[in-house]
């Protein structure tokens, strides 16, 4: 019999499981969404996917790109929702700079992880990334494959 998945968090919207896997996260940051009131009750709901999601940086500002808010049935009819659109995250201008610097000069990728509420508001964790090389992947799987089997065999 199959054990039920546990639900991470109440206050956790999505999670972009294989960003952990595909790159190596090393700096994570917190940001505001720039959201439609369509895309607030979608997130009420829990009806996001961060799953081909990515950041980008364009003209001095942050977007989030290919995140897929699925719109409610009841959602008013004199609207035209689009899952997909470019969403502005909210970032101070220090860490603006920042990840501006990392990704243009250092190679690092913006990786978006998971979505939440704080306070009320929904916020986006992201993480300055360097992506993995096939034989990293390999690895991790070894590692996570020992880690399972350690813990197998201290159990007994």
């Amino acid at each position: 019999m199959a054990k039920p998945k546990k639900k991470p968090d109440s206050n956790t919207i999505a999670v972009n499981r294989k960003a952990g896997f595909d790159y190596f996260l090393e700096e994570q940051f917190e940001a505001g969404l720039v959201l439609e009131g369509w895309e607030v009750k979608s997130l009420r709901e829990g009806r996001a996917n961060l799953k081909e999601s990515y950041v980008i940086v364009q003209n001095g500002e942050v977007f989030l790109v290919g995140a897929h808010f699925s719109p409610l049935a009841q959602a008013s009819t004199h609207i035209n929702p689009d899952p997909t659109r470019p969403r502005k995250l909210l970032l101070h201008n220090k860490e603006i700079s920042k990840l501006i610097g990392a990704t243009e000069r250092e190679g690092y990728t913006l990786a978006p992880l998971s979505l939440y509420w704080s306070k009320g508001r929904a916020k986006l964790k992201i993480a300055l990334a360097k992506g993995k090389k096939q034989f990293d992947k390999r690895q991790t799987i070894k590692q996570r494959e020992w880690d399972r089997d350690k813990a197998r065999l201290l159990k007994r």
